[in-house]
Protein backbone atom coordinates (compact mmCIF):
# COMPACT_ATOMS: atom_id res chain seq x y z
CA UNK A 1 0.00 0.00 0.00
CA UNK A 2 2.91 2.49 0.70
CA UNK A 3 4.40 1.81 -2.57
CA UNK A 4 1.07 2.64 -4.39
CA UNK A 5 0.96 5.83 -2.78
CA UNK A 6 4.49 6.75 -3.52
CA UNK A 7 3.42 5.68 -7.06
CA UNK A 8 0.46 7.81 -6.62
CA UNK A 9 2.36 10.72 -5.73
CA UNK A 10 4.56 10.65 -8.46
CA UNK A 11 1.97 10.29 -10.74
CA UNK A 12 0.68 13.64 -9.28
CA UNK A 13 3.68 15.50 -9.92
CA UNK A 14 4.39 14.43 -13.38
CA UNK A 15 0.89 15.89 -14.37
CA UNK A 16 1.73 18.92 -12.99
CA UNK A 17 4.78 19.23 -14.97
CA UNK A 18 2.51 17.75 -17.80
CA UNK A 19 0.17 20.71 -17.42
CA UNK A 20 3.80 23.17 -17.77
CA UNK A 21 4.18 21.51 -20.77
CA UNK A 22 1.07 22.26 -22.16
CA UNK A 23 1.49 25.96 -21.62
CA UNK A 24 5.17 25.79 -23.42
CA UNK A 25 4.00 23.76 -26.29
CA UNK A 26 1.87 21.48 -27.88
CA UNK A 27 -0.16 18.90 -26.52
CA UNK A 28 1.13 16.02 -27.88
CA UNK A 29 4.43 17.32 -26.73
CA UNK A 30 3.24 17.36 -23.08
CA UNK A 31 1.89 14.10 -23.63
CA UNK A 32 5.51 12.58 -24.63
CA UNK A 33 7.22 14.65 -21.99
CA UNK A 34 4.50 12.94 -19.52
CA UNK A 35 4.97 9.04 -20.53
CA UNK A 36 8.58 10.02 -20.84
CA UNK A 37 8.80 10.77 -17.20
CA UNK A 38 6.74 7.94 -15.94
CA UNK A 39 8.17 5.55 -18.01
CA UNK A 40 10.25 4.32 -15.06
CA UNK A 41 7.11 4.12 -12.44
CA UNK A 42 4.33 2.32 -14.14
CA UNK A 43 2.26 1.20 -11.17
CA UNK A 44 1.58 -1.32 -13.80
CA UNK A 45 4.62 -3.60 -12.08
CA UNK A 46 2.52 -3.99 -8.92
CA UNK A 47 -0.42 -5.63 -10.67
CA UNK A 48 2.20 -7.93 -12.40
CA UNK A 49 3.94 -8.75 -9.22
CA UNK A 50 0.15 -9.74 -8.49
CA UNK A 51 -0.24 -12.07 -11.61
CA UNK A 52 2.96 -13.70 -10.98
CA UNK A 53 2.08 -14.47 -7.49
CA UNK A 54 -1.63 -15.89 -8.45
CA UNK A 55 0.17 -17.89 -11.84
CA UNK A 56 2.01 -20.20 -8.73
CA UNK A 57 -0.30 -20.04 -5.61
CA UNK A 58 -2.83 -23.39 -5.11
CA UNK A 59 -6.49 -21.63 -5.26
CA UNK A 60 -9.61 -22.24 -5.61
CA UNK A 61 -12.02 -25.91 -4.82
CA UNK A 62 -9.37 -27.97 -7.03
CA UNK A 63 -6.69 -25.99 -5.04
CA UNK A 64 -4.15 -25.91 -7.47
CA UNK A 65 -2.24 -23.46 -9.75
CA UNK A 66 -2.24 -22.55 -13.08
CA UNK A 67 1.30 -23.29 -14.00
CA UNK A 68 -0.04 -26.34 -16.35
CA UNK A 69 -2.70 -23.82 -17.94
CA UNK A 70 -2.28 -24.19 -21.87
CA UNK A 71 -2.38 -20.57 -23.39
CA UNK A 72 -1.51 -21.74 -27.03
CA UNK A 73 2.02 -22.61 -26.69
CA UNK A 74 2.14 -25.84 -24.23
CA UNK A 75 1.37 -26.07 -20.76
CA UNK A 76 3.01 -23.60 -18.36
CA UNK A 77 4.50 -21.60 -21.35
CA UNK A 78 4.06 -18.27 -20.60
CA UNK A 79 6.78 -16.23 -22.86
CA UNK A 80 5.51 -15.48 -26.37
CA UNK A 81 1.94 -16.70 -26.04
CA UNK A 82 0.52 -12.74 -25.84
CA UNK A 83 1.30 -12.08 -28.69
CA UNK A 84 -0.23 -14.63 -30.79
CA UNK A 85 -3.75 -14.47 -28.86
CA UNK A 86 -6.55 -14.64 -29.92
CA UNK A 87 -6.58 -18.16 -31.34
CA UNK A 88 -8.09 -21.35 -31.83
CA UNK A 89 -7.91 -23.77 -29.06
CA UNK A 90 -8.16 -27.56 -29.53
CA UNK A 91 -9.77 -28.61 -26.77
CA UNK A 92 -12.44 -25.30 -26.05
CA UNK A 93 -13.09 -25.67 -29.70
CA UNK A 94 -13.20 -21.91 -29.84
CA UNK A 95 -11.47 -18.89 -30.64
CA UNK A 96 -10.16 -17.38 -27.31
CA UNK A 97 -8.46 -14.26 -26.15
CA UNK A 98 -6.33 -14.05 -23.41
CA UNK A 99 -8.92 -13.71 -20.67
CA UNK A 100 -11.20 -16.22 -21.60
CA UNK A 101 -8.35 -18.63 -21.64
CA UNK A 102 -7.85 -17.88 -18.65
CA UNK A 103 -11.37 -18.49 -17.13
CA UNK A 104 -10.81 -21.66 -18.95
CA UNK A 105 -7.89 -22.81 -17.16
CA UNK A 106 -9.36 -21.52 -13.95
CA UNK A 107 -12.56 -23.01 -14.15
CA UNK A 108 -10.80 -26.45 -15.23
CA UNK A 109 -7.52 -26.66 -13.51
CA UNK A 110 -8.69 -24.74 -9.92
CA UNK A 111 -12.81 -25.13 -10.04
CA UNK A 112 -13.03 -21.10 -10.40
CA UNK A 113 -16.39 -20.60 -11.31
CA UNK A 114 -15.97 -17.94 -14.36
CA UNK A 115 -19.29 -15.82 -13.61
CA UNK A 116 -17.03 -14.81 -10.73
CA UNK A 117 -15.40 -12.97 -13.33
CA UNK A 118 -17.41 -9.95 -14.89
CA UNK A 119 -17.88 -6.70 -16.48
CA UNK A 120 -19.67 -5.30 -13.14
CA UNK A 121 -16.85 -6.37 -10.53
CA UNK A 122 -13.43 -4.44 -12.42
CA UNK A 123 -11.15 -4.37 -9.50
CA UNK A 124 -12.58 -6.55 -7.14
CA UNK A 125 -11.97 -10.30 -6.37
CA UNK A 126 -11.86 -12.91 -8.90
CA UNK A 127 -11.77 -9.96 -11.84
CA UNK A 128 -9.46 -8.19 -10.38
CA UNK A 129 -7.23 -11.62 -10.33
CA UNK A 130 -8.08 -11.90 -14.12
CA UNK A 131 -6.98 -8.67 -14.93
CA UNK A 132 -3.64 -9.30 -12.84
CA UNK A 133 -2.76 -12.20 -14.48
CA UNK A 134 -3.36 -11.22 -17.59
CA UNK A 135 -0.95 -8.21 -17.35
CA UNK A 136 1.78 -10.63 -15.31
CA UNK A 137 1.60 -12.76 -18.83
CA UNK A 138 1.54 -9.67 -21.16
CA UNK A 139 4.67 -8.52 -19.81
CA UNK A 140 6.33 -11.85 -20.26
CA UNK A 141 6.06 -11.11 -24.26
CA UNK A 142 6.98 -7.26 -24.12
CA UNK A 143 8.66 -6.05 -27.26
CA UNK A 144 7.79 -9.06 -29.34
CA UNK A 145 6.42 -8.72 -32.07
CA UNK A 146 2.20 -9.38 -32.63
CA UNK A 147 1.97 -12.49 -34.99
CA UNK A 148 -1.95 -13.96 -34.59
CA UNK A 149 -2.56 -16.94 -36.60
CA UNK A 150 -5.24 -16.95 -39.29
CA UNK A 151 -4.35 -20.78 -40.35
CA UNK A 152 -7.41 -22.35 -38.93
CA UNK A 153 -11.14 -21.66 -40.91
CA UNK A 154 -12.70 -20.40 -37.18
CA UNK A 155 -9.71 -18.15 -36.91
CA UNK A 156 -10.59 -16.37 -40.07
CA UNK A 157 -14.09 -16.51 -39.48
CA UNK A 158 -13.56 -14.32 -36.54
CA UNK A 159 -11.82 -12.15 -38.21
CA UNK A 160 -14.61 -11.24 -40.22
CA UNK A 161 -16.97 -10.85 -37.95
CA UNK A 162 -15.05 -8.79 -35.55
CA UNK A 163 -14.35 -6.59 -38.82
CA UNK A 164 -18.04 -6.62 -39.32
CA UNK A 165 -18.47 -5.49 -35.52
CA UNK A 166 -15.87 -2.54 -36.24
CA UNK A 167 -17.51 -1.30 -39.24
CA UNK A 168 -21.49 -1.59 -37.45
CA UNK A 169 -23.08 2.13 -36.90
CA UNK A 170 -25.56 1.99 -33.98
CA UNK A 171 -26.46 3.00 -31.01
CA UNK A 172 -27.96 6.48 -29.76
CA UNK A 173 -25.19 8.37 -31.31
CA UNK A 174 -24.64 6.15 -34.40
CA UNK A 175 -21.33 5.21 -33.51
CA UNK A 176 -18.91 2.52 -34.82
CA UNK A 177 -15.75 1.27 -33.67
CA UNK A 178 -14.43 2.96 -36.88
CA UNK A 179 -15.64 6.54 -36.03
CA UNK A 180 -13.07 6.85 -33.96
CA UNK A 181 -10.58 4.15 -34.69
CA UNK A 182 -10.87 4.62 -38.41
CA UNK A 183 -9.48 8.59 -39.04
CA UNK A 184 -5.85 9.02 -39.33
CA UNK A 185 -4.97 11.82 -36.41
CA UNK A 186 -8.01 11.47 -34.80
CA UNK A 187 -7.83 12.27 -30.82
CA UNK A 188 -10.47 12.18 -28.26
CA UNK A 189 -9.92 14.82 -25.42
CA UNK A 190 -5.77 14.62 -24.80
CA UNK A 191 -5.58 11.31 -26.31
CA UNK A 192 -4.59 10.33 -30.09
CA UNK A 193 -6.69 7.75 -31.07
CA UNK A 194 -4.49 5.11 -33.21
CA UNK A 195 -5.92 3.67 -36.16
CA UNK A 196 -6.74 0.05 -35.91
CA UNK A 197 -7.59 -0.81 -39.58
CA UNK A 198 -3.75 -1.69 -40.42
CA UNK A 199 -1.08 -2.02 -38.95
CA UNK A 200 -1.28 0.68 -35.91
CA UNK A 201 2.76 0.85 -35.47
CA UNK A 202 5.11 -0.20 -32.46
CA UNK A 203 2.30 -0.72 -29.91
CA UNK A 204 0.06 2.23 -29.72
CA UNK A 205 -3.29 0.48 -30.14
CA UNK A 206 -3.87 -3.57 -29.75
CA UNK A 207 -0.48 -3.91 -28.57
CA UNK A 208 -0.89 -1.61 -25.52
CA UNK A 209 -3.46 -3.70 -23.22
CA UNK A 210 -3.37 -4.27 -20.72
CA UNK A 211 -2.17 -0.78 -19.64
CA UNK A 212 -2.54 1.37 -16.14
CA UNK A 213 -4.95 4.45 -16.57
CA UNK A 214 -3.41 7.27 -14.67
CA UNK A 215 -6.95 8.89 -14.84
CA UNK A 216 -8.78 6.68 -12.73
CA UNK A 217 -6.10 4.28 -11.01
CA UNK A 218 -7.09 1.76 -12.44
CA UNK A 219 -5.26 -1.45 -14.60
CA UNK A 220 -7.31 -2.02 -17.64
CA UNK A 221 -6.93 -5.40 -19.52
CA UNK A 222 -8.20 -5.61 -23.69
CA UNK A 223 -11.65 -6.95 -22.14
CA UNK A 224 -12.11 -3.93 -19.85
CA UNK A 225 -11.31 -1.29 -22.75
CA UNK A 226 -13.56 -2.59 -24.80
CA UNK A 227 -16.19 -2.89 -22.73
CA UNK A 228 -15.99 1.00 -21.95
CA UNK A 229 -15.86 1.70 -25.47
CA UNK A 230 -19.33 0.69 -25.82
CA UNK A 231 -20.29 2.18 -23.01
CA UNK A 232 -18.99 5.53 -24.74
CA UNK A 233 -20.86 4.24 -27.51
CA UNK A 234 -24.13 3.93 -25.84
CA UNK A 235 -24.63 0.17 -27.03
CA UNK A 236 -25.32 -2.21 -24.71
CA UNK A 237 -22.19 -3.35 -22.91
CA UNK A 238 -20.89 -6.63 -24.14
CA UNK A 239 -20.65 -9.57 -21.19
CA UNK A 240 -17.09 -10.20 -20.13
CA UNK A 241 -15.24 -12.11 -22.67
CA UNK A 242 -18.07 -12.42 -24.80
CA UNK A 243 -17.45 -14.29 -28.33
CA UNK A 244 -18.01 -10.56 -29.63
CA UNK A 245 -15.10 -8.59 -28.00
CA UNK A 246 -12.92 -11.68 -28.57
CA UNK A 247 -13.61 -11.16 -32.45
CA UNK A 248 -12.93 -7.38 -32.48
CA UNK A 249 -9.82 -8.73 -30.64
CA UNK A 250 -9.23 -11.00 -33.58
CA UNK A 251 -9.76 -8.22 -36.09
CA UNK A 252 -7.37 -5.67 -34.20
CA UNK A 253 -4.51 -8.36 -33.63
CA UNK A 254 -4.60 -9.37 -37.14
CA UNK A 255 -4.31 -6.19 -38.12
CA UNK A 256 -1.65 -5.46 -35.30
CA UNK A 257 0.47 -7.94 -37.13
CA UNK A 258 4.34 -6.95 -36.49
CA UNK A 259 4.16 -4.34 -34.04
CA UNK A 260 5.82 -5.07 -31.34
CA UNK A 261 3.82 -5.35 -28.08
CA UNK A 262 4.16 -2.73 -25.22
CA UNK A 263 2.36 -4.13 -22.52
CA UNK A 264 1.75 -2.76 -19.74
CA UNK A 265 1.61 -0.03 -20.90
CA UNK A 266 0.82 3.33 -19.39
CA UNK A 267 -2.38 5.39 -20.71
CA UNK A 268 -3.88 9.06 -19.65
Amino acid sequence: MKKHMVMRSVLLAALMSVGIAYAQGSTADGIAKYREMLADGNPAELFEVKGEELWTKKRGPKNASLEQCDLGKGPGVVKGAFVELPRFFKDTGRVQDLESRLLTCMETLQGIDPSTVNSRSWGKGETANAVALATWISGQSKGMRMNLSQEHQAERDMYEVGKRVFFKRAGTHDFSCNSCHGVENGRIRLQDLPVLTKNPGDGVGFAAWPAYRVSNGQMWSMQHRIHDCYRSQRFPEPGYASEITIALGVYMGVNAKGAASITPALKR
